[in-house]
């Protein structure tokens, strides 16, 4: 078995996108999908790249529900933004594949999967969203 998404319909089948929510009646969109299917949504994928829109720097390990590494003596500090997909909704999500003293408001990133514990065998895995930023195109 290999590393799985860390909740169901997080990402389309592909991992290529994000399954976000579009309430029928008022078009709102929004991510992640609702618990209830009582919302009046329908699932839409997710634009797979934007802009950091704001962020912080996680410098400590988090507290419980936290799944993640928890050791302070390994723990890395990581990025955590607000990306906004353009004409959608914004998204919570960790930064990767950049230095935390590199990331920048406006930023472009794209859409990536992490494992949540690096430290974690890759069977027992489970991958988190992430954006990273885009490389020359």
């Amino acid at each position: 078995m290999s590393a799985q998404p860390i909740a169901d319909n997080l990402f389309t089948e592909d991992m290529s996108a994000l399954v976000g929510a579009r309430n029928r009646e008022t078009g709102h969109i929004f991510f992640p999908l609702p618990l209830t299917p009582d919302d009046n949504i329908e699932p839409i994928r997710l634009a797979s790249r934007g802009t950091v829109w704001t962020y912080t720097v996680q410098r400590f390990p988090p507290k419980a529900p936290y799944a993640g590494p928890t050791d302070p003596e390994k723990f890395k500090p990581y990025a955590v933004a607000y990306v906004s997909l353009p004409g959608q909704t914004m998204v919570e999500t960790r930064l990767t594949g950049v230095d935390v003293d590199d990331v920048k408001i406006g930023m472009e990133v794209e859409l990536t999967a992490i494992p949540l514990d690096p430290d974690t065998p890759p069977e027992e895995q489970k991958l988190i969203h992430a954006f990273k930023p885009v490389q020359g195109e």
